[in-house]
């Protein structure tokens, strides 16, 4: 569920008119409204605020918050700390549209399973809602019989998001959590709009070596946001940034192009394959803005007017 603000600001990647006849996206639905944002993740080596500031000066609207960065000192600092008063979230939330970023998306930090997750979950959805971030990106494991608690725990947050106006949304994990559909089963017998799915292509290629595109296909209905990060099995085995890797982006979105929903394309890598981590943040600069206009130029051809 997201806030009428956040609704009024969704991206306008296309008309909202319906998909034309004979159109490639072979849609006659509204067009989605993506939200390209940018995870201060990829910064996680350099401190916070020359994130937001990166992310800002490459052109991007939206921002998703990362796990950690290292500050002064070489301090390892949480974004958010999950026991952090939800007065923090708030303030950082308006550091963020202080730069004319809007935040999207808050990493939960805990797998649902692990012996404090329910406790840390409710209460990243009081920060989410203090701050009027929409999603709240959750992953873990349910092998082992972890499924059931699963069920018993999400049955408990999904009410809770809802009064909040946030999503809780669950991204492959590897194992029984490694695809698109086996995460929509899940939120399908849940069935509650406070839960979802969020979608990374990249995890699915890496973990399970599965084709995305059809897995996709398969939980697009369950899909509220996107975690991009591409994926590369030759020449070496690897996550990379968006249109460096294996993973059609056209054939991707296409899946999602005309879903009428605001849709979050959250970068979590935007790297390029084979070489070194970069060392300067002036690099990741030049990647982020990379990745924002591939992403732009696929939605805009999808989506472009009769």
């Amino acid at each position: 569920m997201l806030s009428r603000r956040h609704l009024l600001g969704a991206s306008a990647a296309g008309t909202l008119s319906a998909a034309p006849a004979g159109h490639p996206a072979s849609a006659q639905g509204m067009p989605t409204r993506f939200q390209v944002a940018c995870m201060t993740y990829v910064y996680r080596a350099f401190p916070l605020q020359r994130a937001l500031e990166g992310i800002q000066r490459a052109g991007y609207r939206w921002v998703a918050w990362g796990t950690e960065h290292v500050e002064a000192g070489g301090r390892r600092v949480p974004v958010l700390a999950p026991d952090a008063p939800t007065a923090e979230a708030q303030r950082l939330a308006a550091r963020c549209r202080n730069l004319g970023l809007e935040p999207l998306l808050m990493f939960s930090s805990i797998y649902p399973e692990h012996r404090s997750g329910l406790d840390t979950l409710k209460r990243r959805i009081e920060q989410a809602h203090a701050a009027g971030i929409p999603q709240i990106l959750t992953f873990g494991h349910t092998e082992n019989g972890g499924e059931a608690l699963w069920r018993e725990r999400f049955a408990l947050l999904g009410p809770l998001a809802r009064a909040a106006g946030v999503v809780l949304v669950i991204k492959q994990h590897g194992g029984e959590t490694g695809t698109g559909a086996a995460c929509a089963r899940f939120t399908r017998v849940l069935n509650d709009d406070g839960v979802r799915v969020n979608f990374d292509a990249g995890n699915v290629m890496d973990y399970l070596n599965v084709d995305p595109i059809p897995d996709l296909r398969a939980c697009a209905d369950q899909v509220r946001s996107f975690c991009i990060k591409d994926h590369r099995n030759f020449p070496k085995d690897e996550d990379c940034g968006p249109g460096y890797g294996e993973i059609d982006h056209y054939r991707l979105l296409h899946t999602v192009a005309f879903t009428g929903r605001v849709l979050p394309l959250c970068c979590e890598n935007v790297s390029a394959p084979l070489l070194p981590r970069r060392s300067a943040p002036e690099e990741v600069d030049g990647d982020v803005r990379r990745a924002r206009e591939f992403l732009e130029t696929v939605i805009a051809g999808l989506q472009r007017p009769a």
